[in-house]
């Protein structure tokens, strides 16, 4: 349906439709004209949506800085567990992982082998040179952020501090892919050819996604994929980049006890890091990291 210009844009900002996002709608016209496949305005954030969403990051990115101050050999995942949510209760928000569908903790905690989605418990004590992924979403009023970060306990061995570095520098050049008006197909390009450059391989069977008035939103982000392919990457969109590098084989099991975890199918190690990032007419905006 055509807007009035003067109009208030349908993007919730308070501004005249002439102002704000009558180029957006055109720009994104001509893209479908042209056969692109193109985001709804459902996968725009608002300027309030966008406010809430830093404030649940600013609480996220506290949480992740004080597990790397306190993370050691001894630990138990369950004091891990712990500590995040303390920090998110006290800080006024909820950990988006509690409960949700079932989970039954605050944060993942995946080590070695395990790909993602690792349950803290009170029998799993962190090791020296052990490598582990702490993944943390916080909501505050409604809005999530989401994020991991790699953390290497003591003096890891050279193939394990190899392969969490490598792992960074996938989501730093899948950061590097994002551009406004691009493609999707331009991060899962980017990332694939760096992990197989590096001897890794990337995991397909989770990816990244949009985030922000949910959990997990649309539109999926995967981690291959093809230049010039895949949705249109357009400002304020908001979602995750989160590519999971694995030593050996892409392939995996799930655990059948939990019905969660996500181990390697060959025993060989795994890294992830995620950040969620906030498309803009001039790039990107790292919220959660």
């Amino acid at each position: 349906m055509k807007m009035n210009k003067n109009e208030p844009c349908w993007c919730g900002s308070g501004k005249k439709y002439k102002a704000c996002h009558e180029k957006w709608d055109n720009q994104i016209n001509i893209l479908k004209i042209q056969g692109h496949q193109v985001p709804e305005h459902r996968l725009v954030k608002s300027p309030e949506d966008i406010k809430w969403i830093k404030k649940a990051a600013k609480v996220n990115n506290g949480i992740l800085d004080m597990v790397g101050e306190k993370i050691h050999a001894g630990m138990s995942t369950e004091e891990i567990d712990q500590l995040v949510y303390d920090y998110t209760i006290s800080h006024g928000a909820t950990p988006a992982c509690l409960g949700y569908e079932g989970f039954p903790k605050s944060v993942c905690t995946s080590i070695n082998n395990e790909i993602c989605h690792g349950i803290p418990s009170k029998d799993i004590i962190l090791k020296e040179g052990d490598i582990v992924n702490v993944d943390c979403t916080t909501i505050v009023h409604g809005h999530y952020a989401d994020a991991s970060r790699m953390f290497i306990i003591g003096e890891a061995s050279e193939e394990a501090k190899r392969l969490v570095q490598v792992a960074k520098e996938c989501l730093e050049v899948g950061l590097k892919a994002v551009r406004p008006w691009g493609h999707f197909g331009d991060i899962g390009a980017a990332i694939a050819e760096h992990a197989h450059k590096n001897g890794y391989s990337v995991v397909t069977d989770f990816c990244g996604h949009g985030v922000g008035n949910g959990f997990h939103e649309d539109p999926y982000v995967h981690h291959v994929g093809i230049r010039g392919t895949g949705m249109v990457i357009a400002p304020g969109m908001v979602f995750t980049i989160e590519p999971m590098i694995n030593e050996g084989v892409s392939t995996l099991y799930i655990d059948r006890k939990n019905g969660w975890t996500a181990y390697t199918k060959d025993g060989k190690l795994s890294a992830q890091w995620e950040h969620t990032i906030l498309v803009t007419d001039k790039g990107i905006e790292i919220i959660a990291y």
